[in-house]
């Protein structure tokens, strides 16, 4: 799967997903200050579905409308604890993200919502 993480997500979360097999670029190697409206434009143009724990993506995706190629918010934990979260999302929602779904983490609950 092709991933584009945030800086608010994490280096060693990127890193993680590399040792998965996954296609990843990260926003601090671009611009650690991008706007979200721009990144959200990259993310889309290269089909990679973005991680982040920045809640402005949902408003910027649900609310406004803005296309995307997929999108997973993660509650802001330990590095380690976003990892296991993200494994687990990974190991049941893959399909849905293919979709280009919105995957909202919180606690241990994860809410989709599929275009």
């Amino acid at each position: 799967m092709r991933f584009l993480v945030d800086v608010c997500a994490g280096h060693k979360l990127a890193i993680w997903l590399r040792s998965q097999g996954h296609d990843v670029l990260e926003v601090r190697d671009q611009d650690c200050k991008m706007d979200d409206e721009d990144i959200l434009l990259w993310a889309t143009q290269q089909q990679r579905v973005l991680v982040t724990m920045d809640k402005d993506f949902s408003e910027l995706t649900v609310l406004r409308g803005k296309p995307h190629a997929g999108i997973v918010r993660l509650e802001n934990l330990p590095c380690k604890d976003r990892i296991q979260r993200l494994a687990a999302i990974l190991e049941v929602h893959a399909e849905d993200l293919i979709h280009n779904a919105v995957i909202i983490q919180k606690g241990r609950k994860v809410r989709i919502l599929r275009q």
